[in-house]
């Protein structure tokens, strides 16, 4: 049976703590009864400063009225004060609902201090802590040196000791200064909090832009090659030469079982893909469209000043590059892959260069491949130009990624 039990509002300033368990500061919601015992015991530790107005009106010094009116008093600003450090809904800092007793508990500390004598004056501490959780921001250092203040003058103006307003008058400053610290204390917890919540999320939605992006890239060279070779197997299947079509069928299988290889390790992240191998992608694919490809032989070289992260976003240029000429270079019959490396401004880039023969880009705006495949560059520091390759005609991919230094320091 599952629990009815209040639910627990992380959201607040009394939020967990780094234990797990709700903090118990002053002024922190309540929930549960353990909360409420909790807070009232942690309060309890400052209740000796009342002792002294008890003991004020336990000598009998004061009249019958004054005796039961300051009793009242007390029992008002007890209450009061209860109110906004034990019960307080720390989500509506500043709010009228919270400067009515404030200002009754000021009034009541100003009256009795004035009428009944300076025992009273410790019940400034209290005011002072009041303050700090009322006020939002620095007015709360404002409001807690404005009731240090009025402490000072009405303690000169009644004749207080000066050994009372030392007693008296330091920890009425330091308990509101400690409670406004408590208070930002908190409140930088919870921005923390939020924080962590929010780099959570962006690296949540990071990580499923990588899976599409991979998912696109791999799926699409994939399907637009066995969907080549399913047309090829179709044709020697009507042609009656079932020898080439059952081959055309062997490739097919061997592409899906590669593809969801991959697949697989796209969505655990292992995936890394190289120049080598999917140059050798390129080849088959290229080959079953019946596109002549030319390719560099550097690029089955190892570059130590190229490093993993560039030269995987290198081969997924490769794969996007020969993907779009397989599908979109209609009557193109020669794709060239070119490796080299040029110096930039900013320092040494290797240059992949793709370009085909077929009709050119046209005025197609570019896809989910061309976008991912730019963000993919631009995370490792590089970047992508695309445009025609020779007088409007054919298709250029260039992807620049940036070099290690060499030893000599380039």
């Amino acid at each position: 049976m599952q629990s009815t039990g209040p639910a627990r509002r992380p959201d607040q300033n009394g939020e967990d703590g780094p234990d797990g368990r709700w903090t118990t500061y002053p002024g922190a919601p309540v929930d549960t009864r353990r909360q409420l015992l909790v807070k009232l015991m942690w309060t309890s530790v400052w209740a000796f400063y009342l002792l002294y107005p008890v003991q004020d009106l336990a000598t009998g010094q004061h009249t019958t009225a004054g005796t039961v009116a300051g009793a009242a008093l007390l029992v008002v600003f007890l209450a009061a004060y209860m109110s906004l450090v034990v019960i307080r809904n720390t989500r509506r800092i500043g709010s009228s609902r919270q400067y009515l007793p404030f200002a009754l508990i000021l009034g009541i500390a100003v009256g009795t201090s004035i009428g009944l004598g300076e025992a009273w004056l410790t019940l400034f501490t209290y005011t002072s802590v009041c303050a700090a959780l009322v006020l939002p921001g620095r007015k709360a250092l404002v409001g807690v040196g404005t009731v240090t203040a009025v402490f000072a003058l009405i303690g000169f103006a009644t004749g207080a000791e000066h050994t009372t307003l030392v007693a008296v008058g330091l920890p009425c400053l330091l308990a509101g200064f400690a409670m406004y610290g408590m208070q930002r204390l908190v409140a930088t917890m919870r921005e923390l909090r939020e924080a962590r919540t929010a780099v959570a999320h962006l690296a949540a939605s990071e990580e499923r832009l990588r899976l599409a992006r991979d998912l696109h890239d791999l799926l699409g060279h994939s399907l637009s090659l066995i969907a080549i070779k399913s047309e090829l197997a179709g044709r020697f299947m009507d042609a009656g030469k079932a020898a080439e079509a059952r081959a055309q069928v062997a490739d097919i299988e061997q592409v899906a079982r590669q593809s969801l290889t991959d697949v697989r390790e796209a969505v655990s992240g292992f995936r890394r893909p190289t120049l080598p191998v999917e140059l050798a992608a390129a080849r088959t694919a290229l080959s079953a469209s019946q596109i002549e490809l030319d390719a560099d032989p550097r690029l089955a070289d190892e570059r130590p000043d190229l490093g993993t992260e560039e030269t995987g976003a290198l081969a997924w240029a490769l794969r996007e590059a020969v993907t779009n000429v397989v599908r979109h270079g209609v009557g193109a019959t020669r794709c060239t892959v070119h490796l080299d490396e040029t110096w930039e401004d900013d320092g040494r880039y290797a240059v992949l260069e793709i370009v085909d023969n077929g009709p050119g880009p046209g005025k197609a705006l570019p896809g989910n491949g061309l976008s991912g495949l730019r963000e993919r560059l631009e995370q490792v520091g590089g970047r992508l130009d695309t445009g025609p390759a020779n007088r409007g005609k054919g298709f250029r991919l260039r992807a620049l990624v940036p070099l290690r230094p060499g030893p000599s320091g380039e």
